[in-house]
């Protein structure tokens, strides 16, 4: 880096950069609600929404990294800056749930996918030895940040302006990154487009969009004999695609990602780290706001107001996190990060009923929040440090599929725990209730369903006014109920994570 250009120049566009990419989940979190109503869809189908983004951005990630070594590291993440931005745009503008698909999911899934490995490697392409782990603290740090406090960016704009603003306001952020590009310094290419592996990327893909498709009809119960279907076939092309890299490599010829790394301890362990850290961050971040919305009747900014202290309390421990590593290591920071976080979702458990207020909720997302800040502090930094220097844009692709590749898994996972959980309390309580009428039971479960799907922002179809009040009671219990059982299944996945944590090795192990 030149001596008269600002020594964190490079760390704070790849800052802003991934702000504004991980804004939009947590921000538009809080506005389900409003998007049901405005553009006359369903929850089910905001979650895919939200879910295909992470989806869409995992699955083009190893892509988005190799084509650093054809365009370059700083013109890559240019041209994905320009994509995400139409993305932006289109999504500004959306009329319907479609629109808001292609243009949130889908274009800036995919420009975001051109950014994020392309900003790891410029980060750590630019700094070394204390000041790298600094970057990549502060670059995890604003990750979570933009996660953590979407939720009242989110709630402000959508309350007192519109959801719009969310989107329209990254385009800001875009002119910035491009009025100080000049901070970023590009690689030489290294491949031409003839040398892309485009059967490996296609493979990839498709494999990884099966599995998550599989997972979010777990929420149909009409369309279950599909998801065997596609997780299996998504999961036996992702092991296709990891023959056909290692057919490629045999060959001479250059595979889309370096596969090598996956059988490094380190590597790979940080990966399923990632993935596991990232399913409870997207799962919270989804299901706090359908119960407050839900059953606590709360509007978008006191939504997002609700979630403010794990917002705080993830910014602080991310930075508090990255200051410990030299003394404690980044191995034990990390346990310390599981353990934490799986007492804050254990609390949050036993924090949900029909009277639930902010308050109540606070104790337990405070404490969450410190264990998901320990962990974004060190998961990056470690992980990569795994990488040789020139497996580092490879690395970068690997990492960031997978991160988002469990936010994905998350949004879609914990998503369908909940609606399962609120669609079997409602058939449970709808048996011991005395609810009695024209309707049949079914005629009723179906109309409370739809009255869920449609966040209590319709009364329910069907229903004589009568018995709405009862109605409403019976879906705010089933909800509260089945919040209780998806966070126990929360904390026994960060426990899992945990376990694997301790198999990490202390120092880096070179493949």
């Amino acid at each position: 880096m030149a001596e008269n250009q600002y020594k964190w120049g490079v760390v704070l566009i790849a800052c802003m950069a991934i702000f504004i990419i991980v804004l939009d989940s947590s921000a538009m979190n809080v506005a389900i609600s409003t998007l049901v109503v405005e553009l006359d869809t369903t929850l089910s189908m905001i979650q895919a929404i939200i879910a295909l983004y992470a989806l869409i951005i995992a699955s083009f990630m190893l892509l988005g990294s190799k084509i650093q070594d054809i365009l370059g590291r700083k013109k890559t993440f240019l041209v994905g800056l320009i994509i995400y931005a139409s993305g932006t745009t289109i999504a500004t503008l959306s009329v319907n749930a479609t629109m808001l698909l292609i243009g949130w999911s889908v274009l800036e899934g995919i420009g975001a996918a051109m950014i994020l490995p392309a900003t790891t490697t410029l980060v750590g392409a630019s700094y070394e030895g204390k000041d790298r782990v600094t970057a990549f603290g502060i670059w995890g740090g604003i990750a979570a940040v933009g996660a953590a406090i979407g939720p009242i960016v989110g709630g402000i704009f959508t309350t007192y302006f519109t959801w719009r603003l969310v989107f329209a306001s990254e385009l800001i952020f875009v002119v910035a990154i491009f009025i100080f590009r000049y901070y970023l310094s590009e690689s030489k290419p290294t491949l031409k487009w003839k040398d892309l592996d485009i059967v490996g990327a296609l493979i990839s893909i498709i494999s990884l969009i099966l599995v998550v498709m599989g997972i979010l009809l777990l929420s149909k119960p009409q369309y279950w004999g599909y998801v065997a279907v596609l997780i299996i076939s998504g999961s036996i092309l992702f092991v296709a695609f990891l023959w056909w890299q290692r057919r490629r490599i045999n060959k001479g010829l250059e595979p889309l990602s370096d596969i090598s790394l996956l059988k490094n301890r380190l590597f790979g362990l940080g990966n399923i780290n990632s993935v596991i850290s990232q399913i409870p961050l997207a799962g919270f971040l989804f299901i706090i706001p359908v119960f407050l919305q839900q059953v606590t009747k709360l509007d978008a900014f006191n939504t997002g107001l609700a979630l403010l202290p794990a917002s705080i309390t993830i910014l602080i421990f991310s930075l508090i996190g990255a200051r410990l590593s030299s003394k404690l290591g980044s191995k034990n920071i990390i346990m310390m990060g599981f353990v934490v976080s799986a007492l804050g979702t254990f609390i949050l458990g036993g924090s949900f009923n029909l009277y639930t207020q902010i308050v109540d909720i606070i104790p337990g997302t405070v404490v969450f929040g410190i264990g998901i800040g320990l962990l974004l502090s060190q998961l990056t930094n470690l992980t990569m440090s795994a990488a040789r220097s020139d497996q580092e844009t490879d690395a970068a692709g690997f990492l960031n599929a997978f991160k988002n590749l469990g936010y994905s898994m998350g949004t879609a996972l914990i998503g369908v725990l909940l609606l399962l959980g609120i669609f079997g309390g409602l058939t449970t309580a709808l048996d011991e209730s005395n609810l009695s009428g024209n309707m049949t039971t079914e005629e009723i479960e179906s109309s409370l369903v739809s009255y869920v799907e449609k966040m209590q922002t319709t009364a329910p179809e069907d229903i004589p006014p009568s018995m709405v009040p009862e109605v409403t009671r019976i879906v705010d219990s089933s909800i509260s109920s089945a919040m209780k059982q998806t966070f126990n299944a929360l904390t026994l996945i960060l426990l899992l994570g945990f376990i694997t944590s301790i198999f990490l090795p202390k120092k880096e192990i070179n493949p």
